[in-house]
Formats: structure tokens, C-alpha cells, sequence
């Protein structure tokens, strides 16, 4: 899975790099076959001031145009990360457990239609021939 980390208002070092990638693997690694693009963006919202002002930012953009986005804002850059990527993975299995509940619901629908169709030209072929 490619994943574009972006920096804000710090440099981005290897090894918090190197951990997001690792983060959103073990909470994402499953749904690469939906995803089309993962960009996660790291801010430090008030610069040297400190605070509750470390955000991580996380968009899944999935088939059929849909897209994730998940914010988390924290006091600890790591565990912004970490709980944007939980987040991230719950809504992603919620996008991909809608999306195969709406073809599951909607195959039978298209198949009995089809059979309805199919079943009354047949049926007015038959009454043809009888005639």
C-alpha cells in the first residue's frame, strides 16, 4: 500500500515516517484492494506553544468515489496517529460492508426482474403458437 505523508509546521522525520506507514499497514493492510489513495497529512496546530495541538489527518479515497475522512487531535503526535488510524479502520469496514450489503440487496432484485421479463415474452410466444 503507497501512503503520501505530508508534514506542517515540523520536519518529517524517518522515524515517524517510518512509524505512520507501519500504523496504518496493520489498521489498513486489509483494505488495500478498495482503496485508490491514502494521504495523511501532520500538523502542529500551535507551533512551539504546546498543547492539545497535534493533528493527524487521514483520507481513504475508496471505488465508486467514495472517501474517508478522519481527524484526530491530540497533545502526543503518536497517539493522534494511532487513534486516526482505529477511526480509519472502522469507517473503511463500515464504507466496505455498505457498499456489499447495497450489491447484495440489489442482485435479486435485477435477477427477478429479468425472469419476470423473460417469463412474459415467453408466455405471450406460447399463447402466439396457440392461436
Amino acid at each position: 500500500m503507497r501512503v503520501t505523508i505530508q508534514a506542517n509546521g515540523f520536519v518529517l522525520t524517518e522515524a515517524l515516517r517510518s512509524y505512520t506507514e507501519q500504523r496504518l499497514g496493520m489498521a489498513l493492510g486489509w483494505a488495500g484492494q478498495h482503496m485508490r489513495k491514502l494521504a495523511v497529512s501532520l500538523s502542529d496546530i500551535n507551533g512551539p506553544r504546546g498543547g492539545i495541538d497535534k493533528r493527524c489527518k487521514i483520507q481513504v479515497q475508496l471505488g465508486g468515489g467514495k472517501e474517508v475522512i478522519i481527524e484526530d487531535t491530540e497533545a502526543d503526535l503518536y497517539v493522534a496517529i494511532d487513534r486516526a488510524a482505529d477511526r480509519a479502520d472502522r469507517a473503511v469496514v463500515r464504507q466496505v460492508e455498505r457498499k456489499r450489503d447495497f450489491a447484495h440487496t440489489r442482485l435479486p432484485a435485477a435477477v427477478s426482474a429479468e425472469e419476470e421479463t423473460s417469463g412474459d415474452d415467453a408466455g405471450e410466444r406460447r399463447d402466439d403458437a396457440a392461436r
